[in-house]
């Protein structure tokens, strides 16, 4: 969906969640820790997820404390296809909407950072949407950089899968990693930038909330850049 049109729905989308309760799918979860995390090899660690629109994906994160830098753009296309926003949003690309997070491990670890992702950003049921947004540029993924961040991601999706937190199967995917394209300017820092944007005030404000409420000890004020 196009910036334009996105915010267009969701303007009315803004006035009815005042008095609508948030649906099943919307609703926080408090996932489970990991049974198997991925250990650190490196000083600062990068990570990348797919979960629908990358601003709530990016401004979450950057509310985590440890999280240095969360970067919008696309992966999971095809290596060396350059693609921007625009062609991204037609869903016939591969790519999806990502954010790239380098981390601290010393301070938040790989699952860690899963944790968070699926109690409070993205459902991992849906398959190829989250919330309004529909199409395989929206859909949820985890795309390992390394073996251990591999394991670790397999091994979640499967214990998460066994939970019993959802009524439906968890579809969210371990993709291969082909490369990170960063999203236009105009996309970094969304939710920082444009708090009372209608589209960020009903479906990601609610996100940073329950990052709050739910994880406190993780939860940082001032979000990273």
């Amino acid at each position: 969906m196009r910036v334009f049109d996105r915010a267009l729905l969701t303007v009315s989308a803004v006035l009815l969640a005042v008095a609508t309760p948030l649906s099943a799918a919307e609703r926080a979860v408090q996932a489970p820790a990991p049974a198997i995390d991925a250990a650190a090899t490196r000083k600062w660690e990068t990570a990348v997820f797919a979960g629908g629109c990358y601003w709530g994906v990016e401004g979450v994160f950057s509310h985590v404390k440890g999280v240095h830098l969360a970067v919008s753009g696309f992966a999971g296309g095809p290596k060396g296809r350059k693609v921007d926003y625009e062609q991204v949003s037609e869903g016939d690309t591969g790519f999806a909407e990502s954010v790239r997070i380098t981390y601290d491990p010393k301070v938040v670890t790989y699952g860690a950072l899963m944790r968070i992702f699926f109690s409070v950003i993205a459902d991992p049921t849906t398959l190829n949407y989250q919330g309004p947004d529909h199409g395989t540029q929206y859909r949820s993924a985890l795309f390992p950089l390394n073996a251990e961040q591999e394991r670790a991601a397999r091994a979640y999706l499967a214990q998460l899968d066994k939970s019993g937190l959802w009524r439906e199967p968890v579809v969210t995917r371990v993709e291969r990693f082909t490369g990170f394209q960063d999203a236009d300017a105009y996309h970094q820092n969304f939710l920082t930038k444009n708090p009372r944007h209608p589209y960020i005030l009903r479906w990601d404000m609610p996100k940073v909330a329950a990052l709050r409420t739910m994880f406190p000890a993780q939860y940082q004020d001032r979000p990273a850049r």
